[in-house]
């Protein structure tokens, strides 16, 4: 009897490492059929868990209730499971290199705990070679074990898009890939125990690697190009999204829009691969020219801020401003590498303080990550601009009047609408200066 039909028939579990946006769901999804051990070093997080509540909002506080995951922060327990899925974040430094200390220790703690005849699966984005040439390595020395004899050891990047409740890990097809072809196999069966849309067996675990990061890689140069065409239309008094619309009739013309390009995928992975060209003795041409570009979004943004700003009229140095959402992307708490804040510091660079307000967010984690308070939206008043930076399905509702509520009363009233959201005429015709990408 093999690993996976020992899996099946409950005689071994499989972990998971790394219970976040990304490793939670894909452990609730396999408990519906499997053991599964959910470990995470973060107490705090396994404790809310353990209590039935859902902090990252994927799956919600029902589904963590009624789950059989088996939630740890003991990395002894790790043991107890023979096939392990590490599903850790892999950042960038400052400096825009990659940033492996996450899946480095997660792979270090693995290794202290790893059994004979275990299966190892990286789901973390990393560029090509990390998982042979790093996480194998730091298995072996921790472990004292041997990969391809004592254990094995595949990867299967994550393609769960956070605050995504259409695409889901169950109806995506799954690239695995696993260092020969009984890892490969078996890699596959398990995941086909819950994703229904079938797997895809990569050649090799740096094909997968390569696969994953070029996703991401290719959504930010359209993304770009987006950013970029918004700029150049801007110039011509042209609404970008009247020509997006326009274009969109066309069967095969490409479906994006402009915006800040943040989170921990679309604004991070081209980095990874960049990295690793630069190592090879290449340096990237498309992949960082569309990175600047969308890197100076938020700049580009303030600097209409500010022309709309003088055009009512208004001082620009302790000017009133207002954002409206802060989290990397519409409908999830997750604040961490969102791009909102680089309209916070580009606005104090012109002497401006914003209140910012999101009902949505992890108030915890901002105030962590970028020691901000936030304020609740009825106690914005008196604004001389007001910024809607993130289209939270409850700001999608908002009226004339609502907004009417937020600012001074005397002269025209600004309003950047960063996602294009509200209908231009509308306010214009209520006494607005409106602007949008």
């Amino acid at each position: 009897m093999n690993l996976y039909e020992k899996i099946v028939n409950r005689e071994e579990k499989i972990s998971l490492i790394g219970l976040g946006y990304v490793g939670m769901p894909i452990a609730v999804s396999f408990a519906k059929h499997i053991d599964v051990l959910g470990y995470d070093y973060n107490e705090e997080k396994v404790a809310l868990y353990k209590q039935g509540i859902d902090p990252t909002h994927e799956v919600g506080d029902d589904a963590i209730k009624a789950t059989t995951v088996d939630f740890t922060s003991d990395p002894r327990r790790l043991q107890e499971a023979k096939f392990h899925i590490v599903a850790v974040p892999t950042p960038i430094t400052a400096d825009k290199v990659p940033d492996l200390r996450p899946v480095r220790s997660a792979t270090k703690t693995l290794g202290q705990n790893l059994t004979k005849d275990s299966y190892v699966v990286f789901e973390s984005t990393v560029y090509p070679g990390v998982t042979e040439e790093i996480c194998i390595p730091i298995l072996e020395e921790e472990s004292g074990l041997k990969a391809g004899v004592d254990f094995k050891v595949g990867y299967s990047p994550e393609r769960i898009n956070p605050g995504d409740h259409e695409h889901r890990l169950e109806n995506i097809v799954k690239v695995v890939s696993g260092m020969d072809e009984e890892s490969l196999d078996i890699i596959a069966k398990v995941y086909e125990i819950v994703v229904e849309a079938g797997v895809h067996k990569a050649e090799s675990i740096k094909v997968a690697e390569a696969a994953k990061v070029i996703e991401n890689a290719q959504r930010d140069i359209n993304i770009a190009f987006m950013n970029e065409l918004s700029m150049i239309f801007n110039k011509m008094d042209i609404d970008t999204n009247d020509v997006l619309r326009a274009a969109g009739t066309k069967w095969n013309f490409l479906n994006f829009t402009p915006g800040l390009v943040g989170g921990h995928c679309i604004g991070v992975d081209p980095y990874y691969l960049t990295y690793k060209a630069e190592q090879e003795g290449y340096h990237s041409q498309i992949i960082l020219s569309g990175r600047r570009i969308n890197d100076d979004m938020g700049k580009y943004i303030v600097e209409n801020v500010i022309k709309k700003l003088i055009d009512a009229d208004r001082h620009v140095k302790n000017a009133k401003v207002a954002i409206i959402g802060f989290t990397f992307k519409e409908n999830t708490p997750d604040t961490r590498n969102t791009r909102v804040i680089d309209i916070v510091h580009e606005l104090e660079e012109y002497g401006i303080t914003p209140v910012i307000t999101d009902s949505v967010a992890d108030k915890n984690e901002a105030k962590q990550e970028y020691g901000l308070d936030f304020v609740d939206f009825d106690t914005i008043k008196e604004m001389d601009a007001v910024i809607v930076a993130v289209s939270h399905n409850e700001y999608k509702n908002l009226t004339v009047e609502d907004f009417d509520t937020l600012y001074s009363n005397d002269g025209p009233k600004v309003l950047i609408d960063v996602k294009s959201i509200y209908n231009r005429e509308d306010f214009e015709n209520s006494n607005y200066i409106y602007w949008k990408l």
